[in-house]
Formats: C-alpha cells, structure tokens, sequence
C-alpha cells in the first residue's frame, strides 16, 4: 500500500463521527487556553495533555493535533489584541497586529492571521505527507552512532549554540540532563540520581515535567510581576474580515512565510522566532512605497508573513519528530511525551509498526486546520471576551488545573512534589533569562543519547571510534564544530577590522 493510500485511510479514519468530534474538542480547547494572555502553544498543550491520556491512542493524537493548532491560532488572538505574545515567534505579530488593532484594524489583522495560519498549515501539512516518510526510510538506514549524532546535534542547536546566551542554554541542558537520568539505566537497572527515594526509581513523569515548567514555572513569573491593572484589551469592531486591498497584500507573504518556515522547523534552527523573524525581515524588505512605510506602524504584511511562518515551522517540527523521534522545539517535544504516554516511539519505525496512527494523525491536521479557520473568524468576538478574565483568577485555575493533572497521572503525591520543585525551577529560569526549551529537550533526549550511546559502544565491543564513523556523523559533527568555531571567529575578525580603522 503506497503513502497515498494510507493517507487516505487517514482521512477515512480522521473523518470518522467520534474522532471528527474529538478534532472539534481539541480546536476548541486549542483556542481556549491559546488565547488566553501569556500562554503559549507549549504551555497550552502541556496543560491539556492529561485529558487526552483518558481516550485511545487515535482519538487521543487527533484530539492532540487539533489543540497543537488551535493553541498556536489563540496566540495571535492574543497578540493581535493585548499586545502580549505568548511565545518569541507571536513577537513580530504582537508588534504589527496591536498596532493595526490601535488604527482600527484589529479585524483585518485577525483575518490575515488566521487564513495565514490555514494557508500556510495546509501547505506544510503536505510537506510533511511527502517528506516524513521518505525521511523515516532513510533514517532505516542509519546506525545508532548516527542516531547519537543527531540527538547531540539536536542538543547544542536547539536553544544553546543558536540562542541568545551560550552558557544559559548549556546550564539549562544540564539540568534536563540530570532530571532525565533520574532513575533507573534503561538497559543496565542501574539506579541513578534517586537519593534514597524509591519514588523515583522509575524517574521523573516528563509529562509532570513539562506540566510544572510550563505553567508552575509561567503562572509564578506572571504573578511575581502581577500589577493591579485591567488588561488593556482593543475591542473588535465588526467581523474579522478584509478588503480586497489588504487581500492582495497578504497572499505573497502567506506563501513566502511557508517558504521560509517549513525547512527552518525541520531542521534545528534556534525556535519559531528565528523563522519568524526571517519572514518580517524579508517583506520588510519587498514592501515598496507607503507599505514599506507602514512596518513598525501596523503593516498588514508584518502580520500575515510571519504567522504563516510560525504555523509552517511548527508543522516542519514534526517531520523530524515523526521520522527521527527527535523534537527541535519544545511544543514539539510535548508532542513526542503524548506518544510516549502510549508507549509508542515516534522514529523510523513509526511509518512502519503504527502506519494507521500516523496517517490518521496527519489526516487530522488537516481536518484541525479547516476546523480551526470555520471556528475562529465567525466566533472572535467570544474568544475576545475570555480576555477580560481578572488575572488572579486566571492565574488560579491554570495552577490548579496543573497541579491536578500532574497528580492524576499517577494518583502520586511524590508526582504532585516533583512539579511544585521543577515549577520552581522554571520560575528562576524565567526571572533570570535561561531558556526552558533546550531544559525540556534535555530531559526528554537524554536517556535516549544514553541508551544509543551504551549500544554502539556494545556493537563495537569497546571501541569509541566507531562514534565518528560513517558519512552522516561526520557531516553531523562537522557542522556543529563550525557553529562553534565560526561565530567567535567572525567576531574577532570584525573586532580586528574595527580597531585597524580607528
């Protein structure tokens, strides 16, 4: 059976009356808690994994990919209109669309990015048909050395060697090191790191990690800087809607930001801001006349380039995750926990041992987007209105919801512990700037590294050179020697430039 076909037994399985009303669920709730101010797309799925551990695997990875894109649309809702992004890669939204918001033009920026978000989902879901499976049968062929390589590089390119602070993103690596080496060896039974506590033979829930990192950590760094004022929100005058001019101006970008954010979600490239970013840079610069003068004043180009960006690059996020089982953000790593909760491995394999789950979790991002633009445009004014909740009690449900799910995973106090300490974890990083992403990654791809690690070293009875052997390690580690040694390097010589012509 070719891929085609098992796409279309994705459909048939997607549109199906019980799934097609969990994709529905998982829109809603998507949008529901995305909206809301200072949540972002990891935060908001984090949050509402628990409720998809209660249903089977199918309907739980559709009712999954349904919130994956209803939370990144309830983002932009929430920049568009508050001027708080919830993520880095809403930053440029948050810029542009409150200030078309101010002028009067908040249903036109909501309507470039949501049909953005549609067009460019749409368009980078079939990227992901077509590259996933060849990537994964490719990946078939690699060694676990290469394996190794991969996750290493996915180690020291997601938010270390490319984020803001080098020695930030290496501490916050550490960590989701030693929080995933918790517990028993996967291969010897060795216990590590448990102190004595027999609760944590069985290591740290990843789920109460990402739980308590994203909303413990988030909710006490809001509330920590909470001041008694309302949310300033712009009201929404008429229907989320456009002209023909501003329909003109917004289809180029729509297709370049999926140009740009699909291949910069496939490979490690830093986050969504790094695409994002790219796409403003890139219509900023084929703007002409008054449109050009437009950017940083509310450009409608400045809206709709960089959110089809951001919705390319997270459903390029998934082709390595699906293919490698490697996630390069962490909204993509939350995913991988949901199949995880299931004992199911995304990587190589996953094509071939659970083809249905994968087609029909493809099948249903399509089937989530369609949904998500038939809920959002003709029902803004109602996601509007959860802007206004007060933020303690804001702030209150989201604690609380947290706290509940991460005890009902297992009915566990010691679980209910783990996420108030690594809530308070999340809380320091945030105060003093440590990204979280390459923290999750670590935790997440750690035990992984450790375990293909001890099974080359196995396969070549003791010999550590066969780390660097083959054509793919090599390259692996070549580029990464490069990004280590190439940015000091063209720092110093343009330091040497500067001095010389003084």
């Amino acid at each position: 059976m070719g891929n085609f076909d098992y796409l279309l037994n994705g459909f048939e399985s997607a549109l199906a009356s019980g799934n097609l009303i969990y994709g529905f669920i998982g829109v809603f709730l998507g949008t529901l808690v995305g909206v809301l101010p200072g949540i972002g797309p990891a935060l908001a799925i984090g949050l509402l994994l628990p409720i998809t551990l209660t249903v089977q695997p199918t309907q739980a990875l559709i009712m999954f990919a349904a919130i994956y894109y209803g939370a990144m649309y309830g983002g932009s809702t929430t920049s568009i209109l508050l001027n708080t992004p919830g993520e880095s890669g809403s930053v440029i939204t948050a810029v542009e669309g409150n200030k078309m918001a101010r002028a009067g033009k908040a249903g036109a920026a909501l309507a470039t990015a949501a049909i953005g978000s549609f067009v460019a989902g749409t368009i980078a879901t079939l990227l992901l048909a077509l590259a996933a499976p060849q990537l994964a049968e490719f990946a078939l062929q690699v060694q676990p050395a290469g394996f190794l390589a991969l996750i290493i590089t996915a180690f020291f390119t997601v938010g270390t060697l490319l984020g803001s602070s080098r020695i930030r993103g290496v501490l916050a690596l550490s960590v989701g090191l030693v929080v995933g080496l918790i517990g028993a060896d996967l291969q010897t039974g060795s216990i590590r790191l448990t102190f004595g506590n027999n609760n944590a033979i069985d290591g740290i829930e990843t789920v109460t990690v990402i739980v308590a990192l994203f909303a413990l950590g988030e909710i006490l760094y809001l509330a920590s800087r909470f001041k008694h004022s309302e949310w300033q929100v712009i009201p929404v005058g008429g229907k989320a809607m456009m002209n023909r001019k501003e329909w003109k101006r917004s289809w180029k970008p729509w297709l370049r930001g999926t140009a740009i954010g699909f291949p910069l979600g496939v490979v490690p490239a830093g986050g969504s801001e790094v695409p994002t970013f790219l796409s403003y840079a890139t219509e900023k610069k084929f703007a002409k006349g008054e449109n050009k003068e437009e950017f940083g004043n509310g450009a409608i180009e400045g809206v709709a380039g960089p959110e089809a960006a951001n919705n390319a690059n997270a459903a390029g996020a998934l082709v390595p995750l699906l293919a490698l089982g490697l996630p390069t953000s962490a909204t993509a790593a939350v995913v991988l926990v949901a199949f995880q909760s299931y004992n199911i491995q995304p990587g190589p394999l996953l094509f071939v041992t659970n083809p249905d789950l994968v087609w029909a979790l493809i099948a249903s991002l399509f089937i989530g987007n369609t949904l998500l633009l038939v809920l959002n445009l003709p029902f803004i004014k109602f996601w509007v209105k959860l802007l206004y909740i007060p933020r303690p009690y804001l702030y209150a449900g989201i604690t609380t919801f947290a706290l509940l799910g991460a005890y009902a995973l297992n009915s566990s106090i010691f679980d209910l512990q783990m996420a108030l300490v690594v809530g308070f974890i999340g809380y320091l990083f945030r105060r003093f700037g440590v990204p979280i992403t390459p923290m999750v990654i670590g935790a997440i791809l750690g035990p992984l590294a450790e375990l293909y690690y001890k099974r080359t070293i196995q396969i070549s009875q003791g010999d550590h050179s066969v780390l660097f052997d083959g054509l793919l390690t090599k390259s692996l580690y070549t580029f990464l020697l490069l990004l280590v040694v190439l940015p000091p390097l063209y720092h110093f010589i343009k330091r040497g430039k500067q001095n010389s012509t003084k």
